[in-house]
């Protein structure tokens, strides 16, 4: 079977797949929608980073393909609904570069406090420019985190363990770490916070989530930090006020528009302005990040293709399936209507077929039962299972 991988995904995803046996094909740059439906034809796993969308269309005409793997946290750049009704498979890696994230954001806030940017340009520059003025310390400050999930825990902990004083807000019920404190509203964490650090996901409903209301209700002189989605920001009206002086700096690692491969022009209303550190969406681009993204993601992918394995699937209901050492498994996926199963163990039996385990998941409108058996299933069994009006796909492995 045929693996494509975009966007420079670590090679370790391909030495991952190269030993269960897939060609693998690596490139460089994202592709666009037509230039997917060019290439998909006798691909079997598409590997892709945060560049590349997934569309309906592209998911309609990939015929052979069985699984997208995400090669970083979010999703929303493909059609979840029109993968699942396909039957592909999508799998992310939720928590490989989490630290990675981090550490970014923490050497974002010290880098903006000591407006270490303007320093080390008038240096370079050849101008001798010793002076406190504008420089903090982090210490005593207060950090507003927003989105309080695997991101903003972690830099919960390390924010505080350096001094600062943590608040977060978060729509969901999340757990305090340390002595971090829940704002009962972003309104209430924007008043008091000294650094804003947005951790948000890509949902389509955080689209313009953070505008001209929420920085006016910044604290004067307050640093910003967006390392979650551009397109969650209006940096038209960020960089209004960071020219008023009312935002004394700011950080982003993602942008509403990014440019598609190395070497791209990026246009921005943030360029050239004074104590904003903009960086190309390397938050989670360190070798150790993406070594373990590579290895995750490929690994979930070789399990699902030659195993059946849906653990961690973002859009198939999940079956945490042990890896297949001995006989046959069978994997289907059905439309999640009562009686399937008994269905398929009435059909398994009158094929004298014997399961020796079980599994099953439903997520939505689907139903996902893998089933262990001793021996091969006959072409005879498969066909008779196959013929359920439920059914969407039937697939078998051998170990």
């Amino acid at each position: 079977m045929k693996a494509l991988l975009l966007e420079n995904i670590h090679p370790v995803a391909v030495e991952t797949l190269e030993r269960r046996g897939f060609e693998v094909d690596l490139r460089s740059s994202a592709m666009s929608e037509d230039e997917l439906l060019e290439a998909l034809p006798g691909v079997s796993l598409l590997g892709i980073r945060s560049n590349t969308t997934i569309t309906p269309k592209v998911v309609e005409n990939a015929a052979d393909l069985l699984a997208i793997g995400c090669f970083c946290i979010g999703t929303n750049q493909v059609d979840l609904a029109a993968a699942a009704d396909r039957g592909i498979a999508v799998f992310n890696a939720p928590y490989s570069n989490t630290r990675s994230v981090v550490e970014l954001v923490i050497g974002e806030i010290i880098a903006l406090a000591r407006r270490l940017t303007e320093k080390t340009e008038k240096m370079h520059a050849g101008v001798w420019d010793k002076s406190a003025k504008g420089s903090h310390e982090v210490r005593g400050r207060t950090l507003g985190i927003v989105g309080y999930g695997n991101i903003g825990t972690q830099l919960s902990n390390l924010a505080e363990s350096m001094g600062l004083r943590v608040i977060f807000f978060d729509t969901a019920d999340r757990l305090a770490h340390g002595n971090a404190r829940r704002m009962p509203s972003l309104d209430a964490l924007l008043a008091e916070a000294d650094v804003v650090t947005l951790h948000v996901d890509g949902r389509p409903g955080n689209a313009g989530f953070f505008g001209a209301e929420q920085f006016a209700q910044m604290k004067p002189r307050s640093l910003f930090i967006n390392a979650a989605r551009g397109m969650v920001v209006d940096t038209e009206a960020l960089r209004e006020c960071i020219l008023s002086g009312h935002i004394a700096g700011a950080a982003l690692d993602v942008f509403p528009t990014e440019p598609k491969a190395q070497g791209d022009p990026f246009e921005s209303p943030l360029r050239g302005l004074d104590n904003v550190i903009l960086t190309p969406h390397v938050g989670g681009s360190t070798q150790e990040a993406q070594e373990e993204i590579g290895w995750f993601v490929a690994g979930k992918l070789g399990g699902f293709s030659l195993e059946g394995r849906t653990e961690l699937s973002v859009n198939l209901p999940a079956v945490l399936a042990p890896q297949l050492t001995t006989g046959s498994r069978i994997g289907f996926l059905h439309v999640n209507v009562p009686g399937v199963l008994a269905e398929l163990n009435g059909r398994l039996a009158e094929q004298g077929v014997n399961i020796s385990a079980q599994y099953l998941a439903t997520r939505g409108e689907q139903g996902y039962v893998v089933t262990d058996v001793a021996e091969p299933l006959s072409e005879a069994a498969a066909r008779a299972i196959a013929a359920s009006d439920h059914t969407i796909w039937l697939r078998t492995w051998s170990a």
